[in-house]
């Protein structure tokens, strides 16, 4: 039998099209690295494209591709999976591979600006949320995990949905680098990342959400293989 999985994220109710196609692309390039695995997507935003696409396939693992263990992925996602016997997996933001492959990224960054960290300043663009906590907490406990690596001069988080928000925590950073903590190129990255930044005179670099860096399909396949190796194991 064919393994199949479903990558799922929130997607965007006012452009749903438009986060629908680049979650579809991710798939294929997730795809491409589990030859054999039939890998689709579904965006929540998407009025009933997640009952339509599990009703084409058969028990597929299902990937969220989301930032936090919060409230979509804690409540929403499981309710809606439910009918099916279905339960997601652990996030995208929350597996120790990301930190690793951001970790390399910024390295790089950090190289090709000819910077050192213990001179540099380091900005976490974060969503937040008005509804469950555990959005903001990720992207701190994140933040704290990378100053622990790299000794930043300084590290702050900022938010578009909460305090501490975004643009204050932009302001007088000087030599800096902006890490947004998204997951995909949407409403708030388009507008509200990038006003907060021009308003606070940012001028350091600003890296791409993560639906654009090379490594995060790479990610995926790889937590993929690991549940069904588990589930494999669990079966014998």
């Amino acid at each position: 039998m064919t393994q199949s999985a479903l990558i799922v994220t929130h997607g965007s109710p006012s452009d749903a099209e438009t986060q629908e196609a680049a979650l579809a692309e991710l798939a294929v390039q997730v795809g491409t690295l589990l030859p054999g695995w039939d890998v689709r997507s579904a965006t929540l935003a998407a009025p009933e494209k997640l009952e339509q696409v599990l009703d084409a396939m058969d028990g597929p693992l299902v990937y969220p591709y989301f930032m936090a263990q919060g409230y979509f992925t804690g409540r929403i996602l499981p309710k809606r999976l439910e009918p099916y016997g279905l339960t997601p997996m652990r996030p995208f933001g929350v597996d120790p591979a990301l930190l690793d492959l951001v970790e390399t990224q910024l390295r790089i960054c950090l190289q090709g600006q000819s910077w050192q960290p213990e001179d540099t300043s380091l900005l976490v663009a974060a969503h937040g949320s008005a509804v469950s906590k555990r959005s903001a907490d990720a992207a701190s406990d994140f933040a704290k995990t990378l100053q622990n690596r790299f000794g930043f001069k300084e590290i702050r988080t900022g938010f578009v949905e909460q305090e501490p928000w975004l643009k204050p925590a932009a302001k007088g950073l000087g030599q800096a680098i902006c890490l947004p903590f998204f997951a995909l190129v949407a409403g708030h990255m388009l507008d509200d990342v990038p006003e907060a930044l021009e308003e606070a005179d940012f001028a350091g670099p600003v890296l791409a959400s993560f639906i654009d860096w090379p490594g995060t399909a790479q990610i995926i396949a790889a937590a993929l293989k690991a549940t069904q190796a588990s589930q494999k194991e669990a079966v014998s």
